[in-house]
């Protein structure tokens, strides 16, 4: 019999005050639980759920079975851990520090011919591509992702020569404007010249499954790694996807794949989480893994989602085509913000940077009413 615990939030307050400090911060970001859900599956069915309070936690946690104690704990103190922010070191000199208390905006630069937003808008001409990233730098992006494979639904695998002749040049190029720089890519061979190139973060939807030589290239170059489910093999992440609970199996998979990394030599504090939205999920589930996503705080690692233009809002919104899903990728970043995501990855960087804006200066505003504190 295998016995599985969550420790899921299910009600979140504006500010500490509102719940007169009965609340836990999630992530070391400015979102905060109230209440929980402890959560028990057996066998992948769920067999018990508590409901308790910040106050009633450490009861409910010393009534569990040995079996999940210690599982307990460490869920628990997963969910109030605070992340030290991203440093990286820039070419020419200096440091840019990327602080994770608020969500950060990485924008998306496709060096591809077919990726299903934007494919191909920026591969011929090396200058609009540097204009565009320059842009996105200069409305507020903290990271720019440059990829150089698509891998929508369906799409062909890259030869690694052609990947490397799309991405290294961008790194090079945005390197020497001084940004914070993830690549985008599945292979070994693309990780190792693009971090030499001046990229800082390897961002592998293939949570380094593609090539067992990632792992150990991921452990040597001391880089964050971003892991992201996918239920498919390697060489097709969009496949296999069925599941008992989504949320729940997302969330045993991305624990499960994090220790294996771990045991390979990446160090914990290196490593990124993100749920994989659209990767190999029906509508209906990605929706239920947006609603879910506070639970992921419990893994212990910063958070990024990847929401923007995704086909569940076209398909919920009379099929809009990808430019015109602006409105619900603000949505579903907001929806991220609420959660506690640390790191939102877009196509819009102007409008995302805005949003982000707005919804840090309600949080403060919320941070600063001691209306509900007076007799």
């Amino acid at each position: 019999m295998t016995r599985s615990l969550y420790i899921r939030p299910i009600a979140l307050a504006e500010s500490p005050q509102s719940e007169e400090g009965q609340v836990v911060r999630l992530g070391g970001t400015m979102v905060w639980a109230s209440r929980f859900a402890m959560i028990v599956r057996e066998n992948g069915r769920i067999v018990s759920r508590q409901r308790c309070s910040v106050e009633e936690m450490p009861a409910a946690l010393a009534g569990l079975s040995a079996d999940l104690a210690a599982e307990g704990e460490m869920q628990w103190a997963n969910l109030r851990k605070v992340h030290a922010p991203l440093d990286f070191a820039i070419k020419g000199g200096g440091t840019r520090t990327i602080r994770l208390e608020q969500p950060q905006v990485m924008g998306i630069l496709n060096m591809t011919p077919d990726s299903f937003s934007d494919g191909g808008e920026f591969l011929d001409d090396p200058q609009i591509a540097g204009d565009h990233a320059s842009a996105m730098l200069e409305t507020g992006a903290a990271i720019v992702d440059v990829g150089g494979e698509s891998t929508r639904p369906g799409a062909g695998a890259v030869w690694e020569g052609d990947e490397l002749k799309r991405v290294v040049p961008m790194v090079e190029q945005l390197a020497a404007m001084g940004a914070a720089i993830s690549i985008d890519t599945r292979r070994p061979a693309v990780m190792e010249a693009s971090l030499q190139a001046g990229a800082h973060v390897i961002n592998d939807v293939s949570a380094l499954r593609y090539d067992p030589r990632s792992v150990e290239l991921a452990a040597a170059s001391g880089a964050p790694v971003v892991l992201m489910h996918a239920p498919g093999k390697a060489d097709d992440l969009h496949s296999n996807g069925t599941y008992a609970d989504v949320v729940l199996d997302v969330f045993d998979w991305l624990a499960a794949r994090r220790d294996e990394v771990v045991a390979a030599g990446v160090a914990p504090e290196k490593i990124i989480l993100d749920p994989g939205i659209g990767f190999g999920k029906s509508v209906a589930e990605n929706l239920a893994l947006m609603n879910g996503l506070p639970l992921f705080h419990a893994l212990g690692q910063p958070l990024l989602v990847g929401a923007s233009r995704k086909r569940m809002i076209g398909a919920l919104s009379y099929e809009a085509q990808p430019h015109e899903r602006l409105g619900g990728s603000i949505m579903l970043a907001v929806k991220a913000m609420e959660a506690g995501a640390h790191i939102l990855r877009v196509h819009d960087v102007p409008e995302t940077v805005q949003a982000v804006r707005v919804w840090r200066g309600l949080r403060d505003a919320a941070l600063t009413d001691f209306s509900q504190l007076a007799d």
